[in-house]
Formats: C-alpha cells, sequence, structure tokens
C-alpha cells in the first residue's frame, strides 16, 4: 500500500510535463475565483517555468503542493499543504479540482489522503480551510469530511464587483475519520 494512494487517485509531486494540464485550467476564470483569485494571463513559457519551479523546489518544509492523479495518471487538480506551523501543530490546506472533473469524489479523497498523513504522520493537531462564502460546493466539502465552522471573516473577499465573507473551517486530529 502506498500512503499517497486512495481507491481511485493518488497525490504525487508536480512535474515539469504537467505545465500543458495547468495552463489549460489556467482559463477557467470561474474555477480561479472559487478557489483563489483571476489574475492576468500567462503565457505558455510562464506555466512551463511555473511547472519547472514547482518541479525543482518540491516541499518547503511541510508546505507543499502536489498534483491530484488518477490511477490511471490522467491529471484532475491539485491540492496543497501551507501555514504549516509544527510548533503549534497547526497547518491549512487547499484543492482546486479541474472542472471537467467536478463533482467526482477527487477533492475529498485528496483531502482524506493528505489530512492522513499530516495527522498520522507528521503529529498535526489541527486542519484549518479558508472558504470563499460563495463557492457552495466547498462549504458542502469541507461539512461532508466532518470539518466544523469555526468562524465568518466578514467582507475579505472582492470579487465580480462585490464583497464576500471568508469561512475558516477546522478539524481536530481526533475528529478525522479516515
Amino acid at each position: 500500500m502506498n500512503i499517497w494512494e486512495g481507491s481511485r487517485i493518488r497525490l504525487r509531486a508536480i512535474v515539469p510535463d504537467d505545465w500543458a494540464k495547468f495552463h489549460e485550467n489556467d482559463r477557467d476564470s470561474e474555477g480561479a475565483r472559487l478557489s483563489d483569485a483571476l489574475y492576468f494571463p500567462r503565457s505558455e513559457a510562464g506555466t512551463k517555468a511555473w511547472a519547472e519551479q514547482q518541479a525543482f523546489l518540491g516541499q518547503q518544509g511541510d508546505n507543499i503542493q502536489l498534483v491530484i492523479a488518477t490511477l490511471n495518471g490522467d491529471i484532475v487538480g491539485s491540492i496543497n499543504s501551507h501555514h504549516c506551523d509544527a510548533r503549534n501543530g497547526t497547518f491549512r490546506y487547499g484543492v482546486a479540482i479541474f472542472r471537467p472533473h467536478w463533482r467526482q469524489g477527487y477533492a475529498s479523497e485528496a483531502v482524506s489522503l493528505l489530512l492522513r498523513y499530516f495527522f498520522h504522520e507528521l503529529r498535526y493537531e489541527k486542519a484549518t480551510a479558508h472558504v470563499y462564502a460563495f463557492n457552495e460546493s466547498s462549504v458542502r466539502l469541507q461539512e461532508k469530511l466532518g470539518f466544523r465552522l469555526e468562524g465568518t471573516l466578514r467582507g475579505m473577499i472582492f470579487t465580480n464587483g462585490q464583497r464576500h465573507d471568508e469561512y475558516i473551517y477546522g478539524m481536530l486530529s481526533e475528529e478525522f475519520k479516515p
């Protein structure tokens, strides 16, 4: 058994050849708005350089960005850990599934694999996820996984001409049910 493999997906490092899938996903403005922000268009050369940099950098402490791929190798999205604080045992994560693969269970499986590693191998005690209030699918994902709504940051996000709240979801290691 591979700890980075689930029943349908595996998490793996980004490699330079992944650039094309990420470049294609960059064209999905609504998907970008739901998970982060809209940015200026990036050239193919820019996306290639980004993928090469990600492949070269790998993890920074416990912060990492990984590809979510099906067991047959198709890239369906990415997941990352960030704001990792080993001293206090806390970290944040983010997940993005490419639009053709939405609502197929890939996000929940990927998050579960990441949580299992952080809670069972690295001894982290708490995971948090920041979710834009207008991203109803992400809200449902957090709740399905067992995260609890811990707070609301009012008016934190400005996109599409208006302000939106940001929700903070948290899960303690003892609440995790793989």
